[in-house]
């Protein structure tokens, strides 16, 4: 499918001056098939890549479709995450600027209720929210689906890995039976196919080969590096590709913290994203980032889909994702509309074979780089600032110092020494980057591999005052099923002092197998098809919840136990009061 321009897709003069706003000239491939078949009424099923332009797809149409003299819904697009219903809302606002008296409503998990009612009360017409929180609407009343002429599901098998199934069903189940329903999904599943068949009619499949976009254009290379060396070598990096504007992603939402912290206070400027940050806090974020106000941000997965940020120079993985797609997500940020990018992933030994697993899964090739020396990376230090002083001289737009340079020659220094004197100085205002375990010799390691106490540079009068009993351990270990220190094991009676740490684990919470943990149940199950990743897609994406401060699930047959961390506990239970989940309205509780 050919590029075509927006005045040839049969769209209302208000929308193609919006569309001139917002500054695109023609239509992506996927918006060139899809915009006349939803403005002809019919239901449509698209299945292009991230970034291809698929939201403005769905929009134009549905913008169009809205009656302004009708205050009511009338157009419902479900979003898989918070972070995807706000980009979607807000390209909403920016295409119906100049359609007057049409208004859109993002209503999500973790916003406030009294907003959302006064939108749905003001008449929003155009409502885009996630499944958890409209079901909640709708059983409320405050969402009433009598006027609804448009379902749009984005990200469908996303919401369907979720565990957002039933809901989806019920939803399209409420609505009109004349209703215009339209799919975008990457992937279309069996269960995606058997809601085709059941809640589309007349329905046109609009397919966009992912080779119509430019992902072949983003950089994709490695390093292989020990977990402790990953800041010093994110920090060389960044300074000898001279980096100045991308997304670092982290695993878990302590990392993201720990690792802003680290570069504000290096120098860089960062800025954090992650499931516990509030929703004014991330749309401040947001904004600093588009803007260009920060170099980096530090994130998430939550933060992988939805973000709408062009002209990345790169995207690093800090740690690994745990999802083929996951990476596919994140490295999508960069490298969009036919730019150029970069995506560098940090390894370790032990992740080689992930990145093996990643390159089969995307069909690319991740290239293995070598981390940059500290001679590298002083030349290539050299070298930027011999070419800034060689622009400076010869643009001619540099101070006169005579004067000065003649007290240093009359001094007796020669005009080699002085100009090394002065770059030194300017160069004295540069970190200088620490030593990383690539960097160190091997014999280090070798000596360590020798030595069998703590350290080898100790005091040797403790390792000397320590008799070694290696063969009274096993016999030890089998007397006494946790083994106290080496200094306490010639001890046949059980010293004082031991009593102090034993009884700490029995303090730690009955109804969780986990420390700092307290296990909850909900009253959904095996019965009603709850699977664990169901559970930890409903969590993360309906709750504040982060990804580590969720322990392991259980799923019986009327029943799910899950452990949370005990400062989320009250939370939890207060946040999933009544919402539904696979067809049921939930109950939490702690567990007995």
């Amino acid at each position: 499918m050919q590029k075509r321009p927006f005045t040839e897709l049969g769209l209302s003069p208000e929308l193609l001056k919006a569309v001139a706003h917002v500054g695109y000239e023609v239509a992506s491939p996927i918006q060139s098939a899809a915009i006349p078949i939803l403005l002809e009424g019919r239901d449509v099923i698209g299945q292009s890549q991230t970034g291809s332009g698929k939201t403005a797809a769905f929009a134009l149409p549905a913008i169009e479709k809205v009656d302004p003299l009708l205050k009511a819904p009338q157009v419902l697009i479900l979003c898989p995450t918070r972070e995807l219903a706000v980009q979607v809302a807000e390209e909403v606002a920016r295409l119906a600027a100049f359609k007057k008296g049409v208004r859109e409503l993002p209503v999500y998990g973790g916003a406030s209720y009294e907003r959302q009612f006064m939108g749905l009360r003001a008449g929003a017409q155009i409502i885009i929210g996630t499944p958890g929180r409209v079901m909640d609407h709708l059983e409320r009343k405050s969402l009433s689906m009598e006027h609804v002429k448009m379902v749009v599901l984005d990200e469908a098998d996303r919401m369907l890995d979720m565990g957002f199934r039933e809901d989806m069903e019920t939803i399209l189940a409420k609505a009109k039976p004349d209703r215009q329903t339209v799919m975008f999904s990457a992937t279309v599943p069996p269960a995606i196919k058997r809601m085709i068949d059941r809640f589309t009619k007349n329905v046109a499949t609009v397919h966009i080969e992912s080779q119509t976009v430019s992902a072949p254009d983003i950089e994709q290379f490695y390093y292989e590096v020990q977990r402790r060396s990953k800041l010093e070598v994110l920090c060389r990096v960044i300074d000898f590709l001279d980096l100045k504007y991308g997304i670092i992603f982290c695993a878990t939402k302590m990392m993201v913290d720990e690792l802003t912290e680290h570069l504000s206070a290096r120098g860089f400027s960062a800025d954090k994203l992650h499931g516990d940050i509030a929703q004014a806090a991330r749309e401040r974020v947001m904004r600093r980032l588009k803007e260009k106000k920060i170099e980096f941000l530090v994130a998430t997965d939550v933060a992988a889909r939805g973000l709408d940020v062009d002209d990345l120079e790169v995207v690093f993985n800090y740690d690994l994702p745990q999802d083929c797609e996951d990476y596919v997500h994140r490295i999508g940020r960069t490298g969009r509309a036919g730019r150029s990018g970069k995506a560098i992933t940090f390894a370790d030994g032990r992740e080689v074979w992930k990145l093996q697993h990643l390159m089969r899964f995307t069909k690319s090739t991740i290239k293995r780089q070598v981390v940059p020396t500290l001679e590298a990376l002083e030349e290539r230090r050299g070298d930027a600032l011999f070419e800034k002083v060689r622009g400076v001289l010869e643009s001619g737009t540099f101070k006169k110092s005579d004067s000065f340079v003649d007290r240093l020659l009359d001094a007796g220094h020669t005009p080699t020494d002085i100009a090394s004197a002065l770059i030194s100085l300017l160069d004295g205002d540069v970190p200088k980057p620490a030593q990383i375990a690539e960097d160190r010799p091997p014999q280090k390691f070798e000596q360590r591999r020798d030595d069998r106490g703590p350290r080898r540079d100790g005091p040797p009068q403790r390792r000397d005052d320590r008799p070694p009993q290696r063969e009274d351990r096993p016999q030890q270990r089998e007397e006494r099923p946790r083994p106290q220190p080496p200094q306490r094991d010639e001890r046949p009676v059980k010293p004082p002092r031991a009593a102090t740490p034993t009884p700490r684990p029995a303090a730690r919470p009955s109804n969780s197998h986990e420390p700092d943990m307290v296990r909850l149940m909900m009253n959904a199950g095996l019965d009603c098809d709850v699977k664990p990743g169901d559970v930890v897609g409903f969590l993360l994406n309906e709750t504040s919840l982060p990804r580590e401060a969720l322990g392991a699930i259980s799923v019986l047959p009327k029943a799910t136990l899950f452990d949370v961390h005990e400062d989320h506990a009250r939370d939890i239970v207060l946040a999933l009061r009544g919402m539904r989940f696979k067809g049921v309205k939930l109950a939490v509780r702690p567990a007995e």
